[in-house]
Parts: C-alpha cells; structure tokens; sequence
C-alpha cells in the first residue's frame, strides 16, 4: 500500500488537491451562482468527512484526507490551488481541472498500482456528488435537483481522465 512516503513533495501536493479539483471541473462546467456553489462546495467536504469516518476506507485515501486535516496540508492544497488556477475564467479551470486529473491518473498507475482503481473511483464520486448537489432545475433546498448537460460531458470527460 502506498503512502505518504511513496511520493514526492509535488506528487502528495497533487494528490491533496486532487478531491477538490474533481468538485472544481463540475463547478466550472456549469457555474450555478453563489448558492449552487456553496452546495458543490459542501459535496466536496462530505466526501472527506465520509472517509474520515470510515474505517473500511482506501488507506491511500485515508492518508491523503488525514494530510488535508491538519494545517499544512490544507495549505499545501490551497497553494497548489491557488497557484494552478488564479485568475482563471471557468472553461480554462475545467480544461486545467482534468488535466490534473489527468496526471493523478498517471501518478496513481505508476507509484500506486494497488491504490489506483479506488483512489480514481473515489474522485468520480466527488466529482458525480458535486454535480448532484447544486439547483439546476430544482427547488433552492433541493429536490428535483438535475444534473445539467454540461456537467454530464465533463463527468464523461472526468472519468476519461481518471481511466475508468
């Protein structure tokens, strides 16, 4: 099982960022306004909260939400973040977005071969979670909420990325 040690500095930087990249190329497909986006952004944290409880969870998995728990790992992510994608319109955040994914595909299939598949998995998921959470087509509270056409190409265009 990889860890935290099987990477560079770069490569865990990457990894860290990697869940809210997923939720990032959804929210930048289809921007959904401020409350759509507050919705994408709490899927998101769900999806790290659901593998801290969990002590089924993907070691690699758990490693890379125990690292985004402390202070230097969140600002390890947000660094990362902030250098890849300020100052950048919503089409080049998508593009840039699966890009990364791209890349932590790759990373995953050489450095964590035994890893990979859920690590990947568990990044769709993020990435189909953010796209369910916000309002498009559906009430301020939910319900009927829809995943818009934009959002489902760049789901396509994830899961490519992510090879699965």
């Amino acid at each position: 099982m990889a860890d935290k040690t099987s990477f560079t500095k770069d490569e865990w930087a990457l990894l860290l960022k990697s869940p809210m990249i997923a939720g990032m190329a959804v929210s930048a497909a289809d921007p959904s306004g401020l409350w759509g986006l507050l919705k994408e952004s709490f899927a998101g944290g769900a999806a790290l909260a659901k593998v801290a409880a969990d002590p089924n969870a993907n070691a690699l998995i758990k490693a890379v939400v125990a690292d985004f728990s402390t202070s230097e790992g969140r600002s390890a992510a947000r660094d990362g973040l902030k250098a890849e994608f300020a100052g950048g319109k919503p089409p080049d955040i998508k593009t840039k977005s699966i890009d990364s994914l791209r890349q932590v595909s790759t990373l995953l299939t050489a450095k964590a071969p035994t890893d990979a598949a859920a690590f990947k998995s568990w990044l769709r998921q993020i990435s189909q979670s953010t796209a369910e959470a916000a309002t498009e087509g559906g009430s301020l509270f939910g319900g009927g909420v829809q995943v818009s056409d934009a959002e489902k190409a760049t789901l396509a265009e994830i899961s490519n990325a992510l090879a699965i």
